[in-house]
């Protein structure tokens, strides 16, 4: 087995003890360190705590089918960039692994995995609810930030399947500007409407006159999202 790529990684250490851990996933074409400055740019006075660690990994650059082929920090490729359009299982899988590798780093620095969130903005909340969904369904909570999936998204099957065998769930938070380009903000309220429907909890917050960008109030109502499901703790249990 080959083995796991390991991501570059940007992190905002807590002021205090360490009892929980934010994976926050960047949307395509940026950094972990692109995301860590807008959020710090947006948010008064940052999204930082006493006891919770923020970490902003770094999608590896690959071709990216919708910029013909060119070379983009993305987490995973599109065929092309519509709601109806299959999923690109094999790059998804591929980067479910390796973000995997990070949930595992902190559960071996002592966080448990219900102490963790995972979420991100645009194609980094889709990356977000693949891996919780799917593959680490036990962690605390999952956000997504002008996010959506496509309407096949194997994402709906694995939520459902789980309902059916009475599993945990991941709660999910979304945010999406009514003035996000295109349809976006319609096809993140559609996402939102299918992960309910296959049983999972989910509350949508539509940012008006918001284009496909962060703001301070969604950043507000993250952070009260993110001190809501991690509390603070000084000791993980």
């Amino acid at each position: 087995m080959a083995a796991v790529r390991k991501l570059q990684l940007c992190a905002v250490s807590p002021t205090g003890k360490h009892s929980a851990s934010v994976i926050f996933l960047h949307g395509s074409g940026d950094t972990g360190q692109g995301l860590r400055a807008w959020v710090r740019d947006v948010l008064v006075p940052d999204l930082a705590f006493s006891h919770i660690r923020i970490i902003y990994p770094t999608a590896p650059a690959r071709p990216y089918t919708p910029m013909r082929g060119a070379l983009s920090t993305v987490w995973f490729d599109r065929y092309k960039i519509t709601q109806d359009c299959p999923e690109h299982l094999e790059s998804i899988d591929t980067m479910c692994s390796t973000l995997g590798s990070i949930i595992q780093d902190e559960v071996s620095a002592g966080i448990p995995k219900h102490r963790i969130l995972i979420g991100g903005f645009s194609m980094g909340g889709a990356m977000a609810l693949h891996l919780a969904c799917r593959y680490h369904p036990d962690v605390a909570g999952v956000f997504a930030l002008s996010s959506f999936l496509n309407k096949g998204s194997v994402t709906y099957q694995a939520v459902e399947e789980r309902l059916r065998a009475r599993l945990p769930i991941p709660e999910l938070f979304q945010c999406h500007g009514t003035s996000d380009e295109l349809v976006f903000h319609q096809w993140g309220e559609d996402t939102s409407l299918r992960l309910r429907k296959a049983g999972m909890n989910t509350t949508f917050h539509s940012i008006p006159g918001l284009y496909h960008q962060l703001s301070q109030p969604e950043m507000e109502l993250l952070r009260s999202w993110i001190l809501n499901k991690l509390p603070y703790s000084t000791i993980p249990s």
